[in-house]
């Protein structure tokens, strides 16, 4: 079986890792979905609660029945414990900007993700990145300013929580490639899901309590399934593949929250940040083509630094 000249790992390995990302993107568009119809009864704090309570309450299910749950102890790493922070921020910057504003715009915006963890791959991680990656990482950039719009009319402040968003889920998936292969994948999701829900539980101290509607729970159950399939898919694809050579498979959730946004809200991206998102896949997927030559090309392996 080949292995990637760039992080050693096999092409068996990242095949199952770009699986559990396509899967990760749909499970977390589907669960962004339905946190946002909620958004309009209930505050952000309560939301990040209920929906956190409900998916630990399934996770726990899970850790018992494979037996991760004898490995808890675990949690208590350094890793992640600074995880679980860029996780609890991510998810409140990127809830205040999917609030108020169309589902595809901050999609959009988060899909800047592949080329910065190119990016801090290369800056943190040791891994190779050429100038043509770079460059394609400086045109992406490009990209995302002409969907945030900064200083031009069409730019809508709740851009800039998109923005913190990614930073904090970049820091978190390169710390995931990281963590300790010994920790189930388990384990760390639900320290995530505990961290999340903390944080919305303290959230709520400072909101005024709605009694959620019928619907509300139902739809905040729905997301709480989602979110840990997306969870767990996330974590498996960032410690089974090479980051570089699957974070590119993010641009999934483009068509998802297209097609979600005009059926359920009636949302229709303009031109502007269309041209934007054209730009993000295509120097992605750029990246994505670099990385598959490089794998034609022998004797890169011996000097590449793996990324898991």
């Amino acid at each position: 079986m080949s292995s990637s000249p760039t992080s050693g790992v096999s092409s068996g390995e990242n095949g199952r890792a770009i699986l559990f990302m396509l899967a990760a993107m749909a499970g977390f568009i589907f669960n962004d979905s339905l946190t946002k119809l909620t958004a309009d009864h209930l505050p952000l704090g309560q939301i990040m609660f209920l929906r956190g309570l409900m998916a630990i309450s399934l996770l726990l299910v899970l850790c018992f029945l494979d037996g991760s749950i004898r490995k808890l102890g675990l949690v208590f790493n350094p890793l992640i414990g600074l995880r679980v922070l860029a996780e609890v921020l991510g998810a409140l910057f990127y809830l205040k900007a999917l609030f108020n504003m169309p589902l595809a715009n901050a999609t959009a915006i988060m899909q800047v993700q592949p080329l910065a963890i190119t990016a801090g791959a290369a800056l943190f991680l040791g891994a190779p990145v050429g100038w043509r990656r770079w460059s394609a990482i400086a045109v992406g950039f490009g990209g995302v300013l002409l969907i945030v719009r900064p200083g031009m009319a069409g730019f809508d402040a709740w851009s800039l929580w998109a923005l913190a968003a990614v930073v904090c889920v970049v820091s978190r998936d390169l710390l995931t490639s990281r963590t300790p292969r010994n920790i189930p994948t388990y384990i760390i999701t639900l320290a995530s899901l505990s961290g999340v829900a903390a944080a919305g539980a303290g959230l709520s101290s400072v909101e005024t309590w709605v009694t959620p509607r019928a619907g509300d729970m139902a739809a905040l159950a729905a997301a709480a399934c989602f979110i840990l399939v997306g969870f767990v898919s996330i974590i498996s694809a960032m410690r089974t593949g090479d980051i570089s050579l699957v974070a590119p498979f993010r641009y999934s959730i483009i068509l998802w929250a297209i097609l979600i946004g005009y059926l359920v809200w009636g949302d229709v991206p303009d031109g502007q940040t269309l041209i934007g998102i054209g730009i993000l896949v295509v120097t992605g997927l750029y990246s994505l083509m670099r990385e598959r030559k490089l794998l034609r090309k022998p004797g890169l392996a011996a000097k590449a630094t793996p990324l898991r």
